[in-house]
C-alpha cells in the first residue's frame, strides 16, 4: 500500500482522538458537568498522580532511543517540565498542590501501595510500551497531547464553576500545561510526520496512539468503578 500523504496521515492520527480520547469517558463528562462528589474527585486526583509521576520515566526511556542529538535536546525538556529543576517547580509538584487542594496529603499521593490495580496495570503497561517499542511508536503514543488543550481549558473553567470548595490555586498544573503544550505538540507532530515514511510505519503509529487512548480510558474505568456511580 502506498504511504498516506502528510495531510492524510495527520488526519488519521487526529481521528483517533475524535473517537477514542478520554474526554468522551462518562467519568470525564460527569466531572465537567459538576456531577462528581468530593470523594470521586479526590479518587481521580489520587490515582491520576500515579500516571503523572510515571510521565518523566516513560520520557526517559524514549530519550535513550532517539537517534538525533538535536531531538534529544528538545525531548529532555519534557522530563524537566514534569520533574522540575532546582530552580523551577515541575508538573509533579503542581499536581501535589492539586492533591492538597482536594484534601490529600503529600504522603497519601506518594504512597503507591494505594493506587487502584487497574490504574497501576494501565500506567505500567504504558511505561513498558515506551521502554520496548521502537522510538517512533513510543513518540506516537504520546500524541494524545494533540487532543488535550481544549480539554484543559474546559477543565479549568468547569472545575472553578462547579467545585467552589476546591482552591483555584490547585489548578496551576493545568494552566501551566496550556503554555507548555504548543511546543510539545509541534515537536511530537513533526517527529512522527517526518519519520513515519512507509504505510507500515504510519499504521503502527496510529495503533500506538490508539493504545495510549486505551490506557487513559482504562485509568478512568478503574476510578469510576471504585469511586463513581454506575453507568
Amino acid at each position: 500500500m502506498r504511504p498516506w500523504s502528510s495531510e492524510e496521515f495527520e488526519a488519521e492520527l487526529r481521528a483517533v482522538g475524535e473517537a477514542r480520547y478520554h474526554h468522551l469517558h462518562p467519568f470525564n463528562e460527569r466531572m465537567h458537568a459538576g456531577d462528581l462528589t468530593e470523594e470521586e474527585f479526590r479518587g481521580w486526583v489520587r490515582n491520576r498522580f500515579y500516571y503523572q509521576i510515571n510521565l518523566p520515566v516513560k520520557d526517559a526511556f524514549i530519550l535513550t532511543k532517539l537517534p538525533d542529538a538535536a531531538e534529544r535536546r528538545k525531548w529532555i525538556k519534557r522530563i524537566t517540565d514534569h520533574d522540575g529543576t532546582t530552580e523551577v517547580e515541575g508538573g509533579i509538584e503542581r499536581w501535589v498542590r492539586l492533591g492538597e487542594a482536594v484534601g490529600l496529603s503529600r504522603e497519601e499521593l506518594y504512597d503507591t501501595r494505594t493506587v487502584l490495580p487497574g490504574v497501576r496495570f494501565a500506567v505500567d503497561a504504558y511505561v513498558d510500551f515506551c521502554r520496548h517499542k521502537p522510538w517512533l511508536e513510543a513518540v506516537a503514543s504520546a500524541m494524545t497531547e494533540l487532543f488535550a488543550p481544549d480539554l484543559l481549558s474546559r477543565r479549568i473553567v468547569d472545575v472553578q464553576k462547579h467545585y467552589p470548595w476546591l482552591d483555584s490555586r490547585g489548578l496551576e498544573y493545568f494552566r501551566t500545561r496550556l503554555t507548555q503544550q504548543p511546543a510539545d505538540i509541534a515537536h511530537l507532530l513533526g517527529l512522527v510526520l517526518d519519520n513515519a515514511r512507509t504505510r507500515e510505519q504510519q499504521e503502527a503509529c496510529v495503533r500506538a496512539l490508539e493504545f495510549k487512548c486505551d490506557v487513559l480510558w482504562t485509568l478512568l474505568d478503574a476510578v469510576q468503578l471504585a469511586y463513581g456511580k454506575a453507568e
